[in-house]
């Protein structure tokens, strides 16, 4: 019998079908994922199975059952017993999942009394079980920490130890390794893995990110526009690929960016130059008369990139990244060496570098027309352009990474994750930088919105000319995007050479251990039906 079935389910909001006849099974002690590209349905029909629908939003017809039980008939208080008791959640974003301002025990342990009425001690005394059973143990990891006292993944690991405290016999986890870096994305996958086979629960994992599919999920179901185009065991899917929008899916992941060659008259000229640069950041006294203790993020680091370049930068979450990044942009210190852009430093080069950050909602005044938001650069110039220079430049901006002029009308929230990023890219545009710094700029979009804004890169690479600083966990993205990486251990450069060099044949254990980590598409090129000319997504 299986743990959840969802059986001709259709969804609406104010009359337009949401999800339209989904219907799949998850079995005890099977992994089953959802993917598809943002907007299918994926995270619709889990909180659909939660009864968490959003205001307005219904389900019109279809069933779904919980071990034989049908939750449609359930009353809201009954559903508050089913939530974290029956049914655990990961999300995605494991700091907004968690409460700041709580001890990781006090909300661990919250979950248990809610859910089985154990005393206090009872349940702290669960909380410490599952945090040693998620590998935060006692020692290292005491239920006094705060979310903020840990790193990504440690996060993460706490969301899950809530999520399975009630050993539930469903686990819904919804894209729960999208931001971490690759080791530790191994290291949460190999956990859920683990806890479906030691708790014998099903697993309902929605993720974009077929290779985690690939690596992990027993059986694959496949969404589009909210409708199940094709289902079945993951080897079968992925080998097959019946649908033409499954193998659109698989081409994106495998998507390889078209990078023009450096024009010769720029080839070798230095346009960063960072040299010994250290960072570090003092820590608390151990005692009133102990030496004040310093953590050192970027350790006498060293490197260049020239004008036109495109230059990867890999690490694991805590391995200085960010550090250099900021300082490269002028917005933190350091205490040695030197960062120079074009022979000047960082602070009077600022209209030089831009930045593209990983979550572009985030970093857009939500209350401003898109064209203050791209405008906002213009603050930077000694004597910035009239109104109506700023607008015939911000209509060419926004027609350079393809969207139209009229968009500079609209708000943020009007447009989709990667039209949120084109905006992004188009703001790093407006003063016609020589440098790019992209920051994580595609690691939350969908593997297709994903392949068009790294086509769009490289398409304004050769337009421009435009040098990029491409800082991401992920090593197929960065194959796909630059002509040299840097990798990046415990606050130092431990290897730099060509792309292709440094990812098929590193030298470094630690750059082998990066790649080992990552998750792999398999090659199912040979035997797969070509019965249908693969879409355009």
């Amino acid at each position: 019998m299986s743990v959840l079935a969802v059986q001709s389910l259709c969804v609406e909001a104010h009359g337009k079908p949401l999800l339209k006849d989904v219907s799949f099974t998850v079995g005890a002690g099977e992994i089953v994922a959802i993917t598809g590209e943002s907007g299918s349905g994926k995270s619709m029909t889990a909180l659909s199975v939660m009864r968490l629908l959003p205001h307005r939003v219904e389900q019109t017809s279809g069933t779904i059952l919980l071990d034989g039980q049908d939750l449609g008939a359930l009353s809201e208080r009954a559903m508050c017993q089913i939530r974290g008791g029956r049914i655990g959640m990961v999300f995605q974003e494991p700091m907004t999942a968690l409460n700041p301002v709580q001890t990781i025990g006090d909300q661990v342990a919250e979950t248990v009394w809610l859910h089985s009425g154990a005393t206090r001690d009872q349940a702290r005394a669960r909380a410490r079980d599952m945090l040693n059973r998620v590998g935060l143990n006692e020692d290292s990891f005491p239920l006094s920490r705060y979310p903020h006292e840990l790193s990504g993944g440690q996060r993460q690991r706490v969301v899950i130890a809530m999520a399975i405290a009630e050993r539930p016999a469903l686990l819904i986890a919804d894209e729960p390794t999208t931001a971490l870096d690759v080791t530790t994305q191994l290291q949460i996958l190999d956990l859920l893995k683990d806890l479906v086979s030691e708790f014998h629960m099903g697993l309902l994992i929605i993720t974009h990110d077929l290779a985690v599919v690939a690596s992990l999920a027993d059986r694959l179901v496949v969404m589009r526009n909210g409708e199940v185009v094709e289902s079945g065991a993951t080897d079968e899917v992925l080998r097959m690929q019946t649908h033409p929008y499954t193998r659109a899916l698989f081409e994106a992941s495998r998507h390889q960016a078209y990078l023009p060659p450096i024009p010769e008259a720029e080839s070798g000229k230095r346009l960063l130059e960072v040299r010994d640069v250290v960072r570090r950041y003092p820590l608390p006294k151990q005692g009133m008369f102990q030496p004040r203790r310093h953590h050192v993020a970027v350790d006498r680091v060293s490197f260049t990139v020239s004008k036109g370049e495109r230059v990867g930068l890999v690490g694991e979450s805590g391995c200085g990244k960010s550090t250099l990044t900021r300082a490269i942009l002028g917005l933190e210190p350091v205490q040695a060496g030197d960062i120079l852009i074009d022979g000047v430093q960082p602070d009077r080069a600022r209209g030089r570098v831009q930045v593209v950050f990983q979550d572009p909602y985030g970093s857009f005044n939500p209350r401003h027309r898109v064209e203050r938001l791209i405008a906002e650069p213009f603050h930077l110039l000694p004597s910035p352009p009239n109104r109506m220079q700023r607008s015939l430049q911000v209509a060419e901006a926004l027609e350079a990474v393809g969207l139209p002029a009229a968009a500079a009308e609209r708000y943020i929230h009007e447009f989709s994750g990667g039209q949120r990023q084109r905006i992004a890219i188009a703001r790093a545009l407006i003063l016609r930088p020589e440098l790019i710094v992209l920051d994580e700029a595609v690691s939350a979009l969908d593997v297709s919105v994903r392949a068009k804004i790294l086509d769009l890169l490289a398409d304004l690479s050769a337009r421009y000319h435009l040098a990029y600083l491409f800082i991401s966990h992920d090593l197929s993205v960065v194959r796909s995007i630059t002509d040299r990486v840097m990798v990046m251990k415990a606050g130092k450069i431990v290897e730099d050479g060509p792309t292709v060099r440094i990812l098929d044949n590193p030298d470094h254990p630690y750059t082998r251990e990066l790649l080992a980590a990552a998750p792999r598409l398999p090659n199912f090129s040979q035997g797969r039906r070509d019965t249908h000319a693969a879409e355009s997504i």
